[in-house]
């Protein structure tokens, strides 16, 4: 630890200051009264252009970005850059989806997508799932922030290597996002997104910039990475896609761009917004971290020309990949500014992971405890069960570090893109039809979870040599194929989620079996601020939704 002093003053003074900022932040855009669900949790609906683009940035590019994605493309090769073609298929994909889901939750007061589904469906149960689903999905997506943070007072030496030490950092985050989360809501990350984003545009064109100088060119960088993975014996390994590695290639990146803003905390971010304007703004800027996710990807095969060695992991013989980024800023950059680095990675896995809390305890208030608990819930009452909800869910996903151990870090994101997938179905589709019977969806989802935990669970994981929930790639051998050829769990289970509902429709169709009532208008789907049609008398809408 003596050796990084500068580099801990550094980490901590920018840590504690953008911790108090989480704070102070409930004074921030404050309304005379904050004990609301749509104050707390939604920062009043009131973000505007530059504060959503901050928001939704700071909460989708994360420590997984920083730390994860890199440490995958150091140990995989080309196979980690599917994060950078998903995150430039997303924003088209979700331009048009975004913007209807803002117009019927403003129209309605809904806060989480469990919200919608309940009304559009008129199906309690359903709601119920798409509920435990998001929190479920979003418990490992916190875990990875938690292990941003790990990782960084790792290669500061700051842990220990007993159990309680090693894991001291994630407990040092759980208070502090407990403290500032519980006090200011989504105000908190909001503010400090700001500063999270500043602190790491100017860390990434920095290293760019100067790394290759350093190391002898982007030509000496290729060809160290392609000497590596030229002498590894995995057969997906490489600094390009091969026979074997193609199909997970491509399934990975179009499922974890469908899953990306299914995620509770992204439609947190996007519901927060004024209006539809703010999200189509936001949905053409947005993909300019998508051109600072593929620098910071090509920090990995920096890392391999710079002789990193991962720091030992926690079992004996093993090495903690998410390490690389960190000990590559602290070997070849000034104390000071490895300091900088360290608290952009930190600053970058408090401001999600705050905003995927808050949103967890959302859909835990309105979709069971109002639903189930208390009906007649007060405004307050709300907020407050919020409040407690957003720091047992961090305790979730402690027990996800602890209980998982995934090869590579990017995993605990990636199962959970498989589970979130589970309620496509019902969110995207319904939103521009109701022809799915709702009974089918029900059937479609527990198809689609039982398949995706099935396979999970064959997943070996290399690194650790633990047997089940290694990771997200399917071996195609275990369905029997005479291939080397794996596939995203995610992928498979969603399409066989979507025929079985499709399947399931036609029989209750057949049966007649009652759909319940649709308490959306077409009308409800364009609304926004100042729209005449906001004050339109409506007819609600029954049955199928040709309507929409």
């Amino acid at each position: 630890m003596s050796d990084h002093v500068t580099e801990i003053v550094v980490f901590a003074i920018l840590f504690l200051l953008v911790s108090g900022m989480g704070f102070v932040a409930a004074r921030w855009r404050a309304p005379q009264d904050m004990a609301h669900l749509d104050e707390w949790g939604l920062g009043g609906r009131s973000f505007g252009g530059w504060i959503t683009w901050f928001l939704v940035g700071g909460d989708l590019y994360t420590a997984y970005t920083f730390v994860a994605v890199p440490a995958l493309i150091f140990g995989a090769g080309a196979a980690g850059f599917f994060a950078v073609p998903y995150t430039v298929v997303i924003y088209p994909l979700f331009f048009l989806i975004l913007v209807r889901l803002w117009s019927v939750s403003h129209r309605h007061g809904f806060v989480t997508p469990a919200d919608f589904v309940r009304t559009r469906y008129d199906s309690p149960t359903l709601a119920l799932l798409i509920a435990i689903t998001g929190i479920v999905a979003t418990m490992p997506y916190i875990a990875l922030q938690l292990v941003g943070i790990e990782a960084v007072l790792k290669t500061m030496g700051v842990t220990g290597d007993s159990a309680i030490a090693r894991h001291l950092p994630i407990i040092i985050a759980f208070a502090i996002l407990a403290a500032y989360t519980y006090q200011s809501g989504l105000r908190a990350p909001a503010l400090i997104a700001f500063v999270k984003d500043t602190l790491i545009y100017i860390v990434i064109l920095v290293a760019v910039l100067y790394l290759p100088y350093k190391l002898g060119g982007w030509g000496a960088i290729f060809e160290a990475a392609d000497k590596k993975f030229q002498a590894s014996p995995a057969p997906g390994d490489g600094i390009l896609l091969n026979g074997n590695n193609q199909v997970q290639y491509f399934t990975l990146a179009l499922g974890s761009a469908l899953a990306l803003f299914l995620y509770p905390h992204s439609i947190t971010g996007v519901l927060a917004s004024k209006n539809r304007n703010v999200i189509k703004r936001n949905m053409s800027a947005l993909p300019a971290y998508s051109f600072l996710l593929g620098l910071i990807a090509l920090l990995g095969y920096m890392a391999i020309a710079a002789g990193v060695k991962p720091l030992a992991g926690a079992k004996a013989g093993s090495v903690d990949s998410n390490t690389v980024v960190p000990l590559l800023f602290d070997l070849h950059f000034p104390a000071w500014f490895a300091g900088v680095a360290f608290a952009a990675i930190g600053i970058g896995a408090l401001v999600p992971a705050a905003i995927m809390s808050i949103a967890a305890a959302n859909l835990f208030t309105r979709n069971i405890y109002k639903e189930y608990l208390k009906r007649d819930a007060s405004p307050a009452q709300e907020a407050n069960v919020a409040k407690i909800t957003s720091l047992v869910v961090k305790v979730g996903a402690v027990a996800f570090i602890v209980f998982l151990d995934p090869q590579f870090s990017i995993d605990l994101q990636l199962i959970g893109g498989v589970i979130i997938l589970q309620t496509a179905p019902a969110v995207i589709l319904g939103l521009y039809g109701r022809w799915l019977h709702r009974g089918a969806l029900i059937a479609g989802w527990a198809a689609g979870m039982i398949l995706a935990f099935w396979m999970l669970w064959q997943i070996p994981n290399a690194a650790t040599g633990r047997k089940h929930f290694g990771g997200s790639a399917f071996a195609l051998s275990e369905f029997g194929l005479d291939t080397k050829k794996t596939i995203y769990v995610g992928f498979v289970a969603v399409l066989v989620n979507l025929v079985v509902a499709v399947l399931v429709t036609f029989v209750l169709r057949a049966m007649k079996t009652p759909e319940g009532v649709d308490g959306t208008t077409r009308d409800d789907y364009f609304a926004d601020e100042g729209d005449p049609r906001i004050e339109r008398e409506t007819t609600t809408a029954v049955g199928t939704a040709s309507s929409t």
